[in-house]
């Protein structure tokens, strides 16, 4: 009698196990879950991608440009706004000598003191002479003279015709390495090649993007 007990009690017990190896749940699903959470990975590293790229269209409007001396101390600024027909100059600057300065955009973005040869010649990429009154002139960079109060202040605004702010264009400012611009202790003659006699340099400002 017992052994027919323990055999029943066996039986019982096989058929539990049985059923609850049939609750398990089926490994195809966990398969198609894994497979959409790999696309959604993938669609969001496209996203972060879109977001990263640029999107202004790389034109500069405007750039102020930094003067210092010869002793590398700050004496003002210079507003370039890039327009139609060439760029705005808008200079305020103080501690000068009174009188005429010549005053040009050079080709070099350098301006190491004491004397700002690094910023190189005159801005020039058509290879002309010097001079507003040069018949086979001007250069790009030649600028009209400035003129200094008895203070030692400038305030002073004019047109650059032939150059800009628009990247990658023969003319511009922009280009790379950047440009300078030099303010000279005399006058300009604007004729005279390769600087019209202008002295010099005392003043000096790099025209960079940041």
């Amino acid at each position: 009698m017992k052994r027919w007990f323990l055999l029943g009690l066996l039986l019982t017990l096989f058929v539990f196990l049985a059923a609850c190896g049939d609750d398990s749940p089926d490994e195809a699903p966990i398969e198609s879950d894994g497979a959409t959470e790999t696309t959604n990975d993938d669609s969001t590293a496209n996203q972060d991608t879109t977001e990263s790229a640029p999107t202004n269209d790389g034109e500069i409007v405007m750039v102020t440009v930094e003067l210092m001396n010869g002793d590398g101390n700050a004496i003002g600024t210079a507003e370039l706004t890039d327009e139609e027909d060439g760029v705005a100059v808008k200079l305020q600057a103080e501690n000068l000598e009174e009188g005429m300065h010549g005053i040009h955009f050079h080709e070099e973005g350098m301006c190491e003191t004491p004397d700002f040869k690094s910023a190189g010649d005159h801005f020039n990429p058509e290879s002309s002479m010097h001079g507003m009154d040069n018949p086979d002139g001007p250069h790009a960079g030649d600028l009209p003279n400035i003129e200094v109060d008895s203070d030692g202040t400038v305030s002073q605004e004019f047109k650059a015709e032939n150059v800009t702010l628009k990247l990658g264009e023969a003319h511009s400012l922009l280009k790379e390495g950047g440009t300078a611009l030099v303010i000279h202790a005399g006058e300009d003659d604007q004729k005279t090649d390769p600087s019209g006699e202008s002295g010099d340099r005392i003043a000096c400002g790099v025209i960079t993007v940041e």
